[in-house]
């Protein structure tokens, strides 16, 4: 979604909408990719996010309005990030 190269399902991340704790929706991270609903996958990096970012990519992959926030998904890959 984000740098739109192909990878294999087991590399890439799942990101799917939900709710913040005040019930907006938000993008949010599905790396088990069990939650219900529609689904987008992106590379787990800074880049590959950022990009989706720039592109406004998240709603028109999910099918959702654009502007939705994603900072869960930014979250969760810097913590990937720092991990390595």
């Amino acid at each position: 979604m984000g740098c739109r190269q192909r990878a294999p399902k087991s590399e890439l991340l799942r990101v799917t909408v939900g709710s913040d704790i005040h019930d907006h929706p938000v993008v949010m991270p599905d790396p088990r990719g069990t939650a219900p609903g529609r689904g987008a996958h992106l590379h787990p990096s800074p880049e590959c996010y950022e990009f989706a970012v720039r592109r406004k990519a998240f709603g028109r992959a999910l099918r959702v309005p654009a502007g939705l926030p994603s900072a869960p998904v930014a979250d969760y890959v810097a913590a990937l990030a720092d991990r390595q």
